[in-house]
């Protein structure tokens, strides 16, 4: 060997001390029973525990005019859901058109609850009734394997079902808010539109036949629905003549235009409150009221249905999805410790 090749001995390295033997446990192993679901570990025990015994419901919400019903059954009919009525005054049975009862031919086979069934006119039914009742109808819709659609315009009933005796409809459903709202100048035209086209439907005569001279208080029941008591003056008028009781007609007529367009605009106030607390997905439907015929059919599914449909089947399958991608997230963990593992010389 050649002087510049040797290496004399005190520069040599001692020789590098050996690794010590690591020594990893296995992964717990999790044993399932034959039947059950495997449990991703992705997710958290509560939400493992909200995913396995919650249902889902939907809430329609919107000021009178709005189009609350048809949406609730574009809903039904598209996700096979039963409508649960929040509507205080359509609780009630008689005075259809003056409640604006949805008829056989518009509920288009979707079943309805909550829809005529206080028979005496001059009930109570409190908002605790309403919660009550309403979760009683939604637990009969999921047993039927369907989706719980609430739809009304009394915004107090449903604040009571969702957040009311400790929430305890929460405890039982993920809820899924939608709001039809619409500019109030174009509502109130709309909703005096729509009154013009209730009394064509009948609403003086169906108001007639349940007047009773002898009632002097409308604050109770079915008579505070509006449309009944701006009638009374009229209705007592009947040894006036013709032109007389014709000007109080219309009078009335412009007393019930002015009190929904009131109603509307505290229904939407309040709405405006809700939607701070709960998450509210709002749709405009205003230019769907500024159309007519097929116009207006068309922008009612371009700008509220198809919305809807997409925000409830998204609502609907986020469960499924969140657990999809858990169960790749827990497979990729798998196979990174398996191949961890696999490199490890024991």
């Amino acid at each position: 060997m050649s002087p510049s090749m040797a290496v004399a001995p005190a520069m040599m390295a001692p020789p590098a001390p050996a690794l010590p033997r690591l020594s990893i446990p296995p992964p717990p192993m999790i044993t399932l029973p034959d039947a059950a679901v495997p449990v991703p570990p992705a997710l958290s025990a509560a939400r493992r525990q909200r995913v396995a015994t919650k249902h889902k419901a939907v809430v329609v919400l919107g000021a009178t005019g709005t189009g609350k019903s048809r949406l609730a059954i574009d809903l039904a009919l598209r996700f096979g859901g039963e409508v649960i009525n929040s509507d205080k005054m359509q609780l009630y049975s008689g005075l259809d058109v003056a409640t604006n009862k949805v008829s056989p031919h518009e509920c288009a086979g979707v079943a309805h609850h909550l829809l005529g069934v206080v028979s005496h006119p001059d009930a109570e039914f409190t908002a605790a009734d309403f919660r009550r009742d309403a979760t009683r109808a939604a637990a009969g819709v999921v047993a039927r394997g369907r989706v719980p659609i609430v739809a009304g315009g009394s915004n107090s009933y449903v604040e009571e079902l969702v957040d009311g005796d400790r929430r305890a409809f929460r405890e039982r459903y993920d809820c899924c808010f939608l709001w039809v709202d619409a500019q109030l100048p174009v509502l109130h035209d709309f909703v005096s539109r729509r009154v013009d086209e209730m009394c064509r439907r009948g609403l003086v005569d169906e108001v007639a036949a349940a007047f009773d001279p002898r009632r002097t208080d409308y604050s109770r029941g079915i008579w505070r629905a509006i449309g009944v008591p701006e009638l009374d003056a009229y209705l007592r008028s009947r040894g006036l003549g013709e032109g007389e009781r014709a000007r109080m007609l219309a009078a009335a007529v412009d007393e019930i235009k002015a009190n929904t367009s009131r109603l509307a605009s505290r229904q939407r106030g309040k709405i405006q409150r809700l939607a701070r607390m709960w998450r509210v997905r709002r749709v405009d439907a205003t230019e769907v009221f500024l159309k007519r015929g097929h116009a207006a059919d068309e922008a009612w599914q371009r700008l509220v249905a198809g919305p809807c449909i997409d925000a409830v089947r998204s609502f609907l399958l986020e469960d499924q999805e969140e657990y999809k991608s858990s169960m790749v997230t827990a497979s990729k963990a798998s196979m990174f410790a398996a191949a961890v593992a696999a490199a490890v010389v024991v």
